[in-house]
């Protein structure tokens, strides 16, 4: 019986690769700089099937009881043919077959997915989201980024694209986004949007979110209220997919989750104010559970209920 997944986790910053088990319990890991790896899908490609191979033979896992790689990236997936379509961080990634490459090198079965479908898939099985038919896990960081469980099944779209609500419009005349769009939830709770905030508030031109975040451990009143008005511009971005999806659950997740606590409040009472009445009653917001480790864990699931 197989009993292992290896999971890859590709960043813009770093590859975190863990070895899984069915139980969801990441057993090792290891990473290294995308960065140093980054001039062509190729080098980065081999990086990855090298580091692979390596934590198998750290741990004396054969490959005989690998069930299988799953590895999430950053960017536009078809899952079905474990193409990389785009993406838009890594550059020189257009149109590669990154399953039929890898499992060549590996001689495993590989999937290919959008890392975020991959993180919540993770939440959703063995975190904050176990036990759940319908939610959103989004991320909040340097984007914001989403996926959909809709009746017990991570929903992609035709295209691949679905959770892109970073880039739903929340304003007529607001800045323009990478995606081609303007005013987009993204250009208002991204983390340089909130690095600028915290700049305006504080009035400290060095400052940063992760002061910020101190600042609101220690209890001091202009950090808990910044977090505050946080709260109130996510929920301000949720309120479409809330009333159109009318989920059980949202996941937040991503760097800024780390001050959930003082932003839930305000999502709360916000939503509450502006969704639809059955809409806000049902919904509960929850904090993310796997933290650095969710991509990883999502391989294990993605490739598990691919071979059920």
């Amino acid at each position: 019986m197989k009993h292992f997944v290896v999971g890859v986790d590709v960043g813009g910053t770093n590859v975190k690769l863990g070895i899984v088990n069915s139980s969801g319990k990441v057993l090792s890991r290891s990473s290294f700089s995308t960065v140093a790896f980054i001039q062509t899908p190729e080098t980065l490609t081999d990086a990855v099937c090298e580091a692979v191979v390596a934590l198998l033979a750290k741990e004396g896992v054969s490959r005989s009881d690998v069930l299988g790689v799953g590895i999430g990236l950053p960017g536009l997936i078809d899952v079905d043919k474990g193409v990389v379509r785009l993406l838009p961080n890594i550059p020189g990634w257009a149109d590669v077959a990154l399953k039929r490459i890898m499992e060549k090198k590996l001689g495993l079965k590989v999937l290919v997915e959008n890392d975020v479908n991959m993180i919540t898939l993770g939440e959703w099985e063995y975190g904050a989201g176990k036990g759940i038919e319908d939610l959103i896990c989004m991320t909040l960081g340097t984007g914001v980024g989403a996926g959909l469980i809709l009746n017990n099944r991570i929903y992609r779209g035709p295209g691949f694209a679905a959770g892109e609500i970073g880039h739903a419009p929340l304003s007529d005349d607001g800045p323009a986004c990478g995606c081609g769009g303007w005013g987009c939830f993204e250009r208002s709770v991204g983390n340089k949007r909130l690095q600028k905030d915290a700049v305006v508030m504080f009035g400290k031109e060095d400052i940063t979110l992760e002061d910020v975040y101190r600042k609101a451990v220690e209890g001091k009143k202009k950090a808990l209220k910044f977090w505050e008005a946080v709260g109130e511009k996510v929920a301000l971005g949720l309120i479409g997919p809330i009333n159109i999806l009318n989920p059980e659950c949202i996941i937040i997740g991503g760097g800024v989750s780390r001050s959930f606590d003082w932003m839930k409040p305000s999502i709360e009472k916000t939503v509450k104010r502006r969704c639809m009445k059955t809409q806000a009653e049902m919904v509960r917001f929850v904090k993310a559970r796997l933290d650095d480790d969710a991509g990883i864990i999502g391989a294990e699931v993605l490739i598990r209920h691919e071979n059920n």
